[in-house]
């Protein structure tokens, strides 16, 4: 009796679970439909409040600031169920497209972060549920949904990726922080966050808002460039270079300064190892060449616009090189080549004596230095002999000295 009830109980279950997967998949496109049009509901009511708020210019009014994130947490909280609902359903029962899939992938990888990066994790969600949206609204095809939508995702994405900016420049000025030996996962992350929000944000603002951001566009298609296909090391530091420049015109406050100079400076010992470790002469060349413009990036873009220093003689070392630069640039439009050339000498000497105490080991690099030094004259180098015993001379060496 025993043995046949438990196969009874076997086949209903099968049965059941049969049943209730043929249910499962009937009822989910219901369930899409009602989370889709629920959506809807807080997005329009949400938009309407954002508009309201935008043309009375009112936005820091307690009452209002009030109902908008109130309206703002429950479109957020129904994008959630969404995800969890229907498209967690979907994957589930194999009816989930390629979209889906990888949306539910990256939903659980920003997830993973809230029980060690909890505020990352706050912002990332917020992010990946706005996106999410963006991307059904832009499938729907009405035009007038897309650009009301547009307007206040632009407005609240900002707002977010200042937010993960602030908190990884909180992270790169902490001592305390357990990677603080070695911060390179911060500076992947920012650099990583500049590039989505150039790629994404940056895009719509240029496309959306004439004439504003006419300033970035010319960066903006140099970064393009960099913007496809494979990379390789002088590539990804060039890209670096020009979205560290990018950011300084969009987030002087949640990156600020003291922070762009560590990345500045990060990119910096990156470009000189690559000069250094690079073998074959014409790829070192345009190492050089790469390594040329991003100290004049960093010390003109940069270091031209810092007003407070720690170090008073560093203060002073930086005038003494601003004064010369800016005597040197005179000479562009009369002398250019000539121009050209000193400008380049001033910067080689000036990393020269960055790199003379490094700690870290740029003895080849500093004979390139002086090697280049020699070629433009601004070097002298001197032979090394000594007499033998016979009484003739011997090339023992050679020394580089300033002219």
């Amino acid at each position: 009796m025993e043995e046949k009830s438990l196969r009874i109980t076997g086949a209903d279950k099968n049965f059941f679970n049969k049943l209730t997967t043929r249910l499962t998949k009937m009822l989910t496109p219901t369930k899409i439909g009602i989370n889709s049009m629920l959506i809807n509901m807080k997005r329009n009511s949400l938009i309407k409040i954002f508009e309201n708020i935008q043309k009375d210019d009112n936005f820091e009014n307690e009452e209002n600031e009030k109902k908008y994130e109130n309206a703002y947490t429950v479109y957020l909280e129904a994008l959630d169920k969404y995800v969890l609902d229907s498209i967690y359903k979907k994957v589930k029962n194999g009816t989930a497209s390629e979209f889906e899939k990888n949306a539910l992938s990256k939903y659980y990888e920003v997830i993973s972060l809230k029980e060690n990066e909890y505020m990352e994790y706050k912002y990332r969600k917020q992010k990946y549920l706005l996106e999410l949206d963006f991307e059904n609204v832009n499938k729907s095809n009405k035009e007038k949904n897309i650009l009301r939508f547009k307007n206040f995702y632009i407005n609240k994405m900002d707002a977010i990726y200042k937010a993960i900016l602030k908190n990884y420049s909180i992270k790169l000025a902490d001592s305390t922080n357990i990677y603080d030996s070695s911060k390179e996962w911060v500076y992947t992350k920012i650099f990583f966050t500049l590039e989505e929000y150039i790629e994404n944000i940056l895009a719509l603002k240029i496309q959306s808002e004439d004439g504003k951001y006419d300033e970035l566009k010319e960066e903006y298609e140099k970064y393009e460039k960099y913007a496809v296909g494979k990379l390789d090391t002088r590539d990804s530091i060039e890209k670096n270079m020009i979205i560290l420049g990018i950011s300084r015109k969009l987030f002087t406050h949640s990156l600020p300064l003291v922070v762009a100079e560590q990345c500045y400076e990060k990119l910096l010992v990156d470009a000189r190892a690559l000069v250094q470790d690079t073998k074959i002469a014409t790829k070192r060349e345009k190492a050089y060449e790469m390594l040329i413009n991003l100290i004049e990036d960093y010390n003109i873009k940069l270091l031209s616009t810092k007003v407070y220093w720690d170090n008073p003689e560093k203060r002073d070392e930086y005038k003494k090189f601003w004064d010369k630069y800016k005597a040197i640039s005179k000479q562009k439009d009369t002398y250019f080549s000539n121009y050209i050339v000193q400008k380049e000498i001033l910067f080689l000497k000036n990393d020269l004596r960055s790199i003379s105490n490094s700690k870290i080991d740029y003895s080849k690099l500093i004979r390139y230095y002086k090697r280049k030094l020699v070629d433009f004259g601004a070097m002298r180098e001197i032979k090394n002999k000594c007499k033998t015993i016979e009484g003739k001379y011997k090339k023992v060496g050679s020394n580089v000295v300033n002219v």
